[in-house]
């Protein structure tokens, strides 16, 4: 067993490491950034009854299966949309499930994804996340409400 590691009395192993920090020049956002991203995140679901959800990082050898195995990992996947974006790929795609492809059509979503890839262009990366969501919020429009 390596240094620090000892098998407990329930037989599960358990190990000490050392702890490093993580430097902010791997971070993509900072912690305001991060705040505005999750309210406009937040802005976008309230108001349309959809569950917005972002993705960013390496999307793979195949970006689209990836994005949907991603997007099926969402709880209530069918009135979900996924925005991936892999920076370092060049790839943005939206994904809506079944029950949000009825609200939010191809052509919404490819002028929202237009939007965001012209912000990136400027290495806006917040900006475009930001307008995107806002885009497809508007797109989608307001709540359902049911009718009893």
């Amino acid at each position: 067993m390596p240094v620090g590691a000892v098998v407990t009395a329930s037989g599960r192993v358990s190990a000490a490491e050392v702890f490093h920090e993580v430097s902010r020049a791997d971070q993509p956002f900072t912690p305001v950034q991060l705040s505005r991203l999750d309210e406009a995140l937040t802005l976008a679901s309230r108001e349309s009854g959809l569950l917005f959800s972002v993705y960013l990082g390496d999307l793979g050898d195949n970006p689209t299966a990836r994005v949907a195995e991603l997007h099926d990992q969402l709880e209530g996947s069918s009135d979900a949309v996924l925005v991936a974006v892999s920076p370092g790929q060049r790839v943005v795609e939206v994904l809506s499930g079944a029950g949000a492809r009825m609200r939010l059509p191809d052509r919404g979503a490819k002028l929202a994804v237009m939007s965001m890839v012209a912000s990136f262009r400027e290495s806006d990366l917040l900006g475009g996340l930001l307008s995107g969501l806002r885009m497809l919020a508007d797109q989608a429009g307001g709540r359902r409400r049911r009718v009893h």
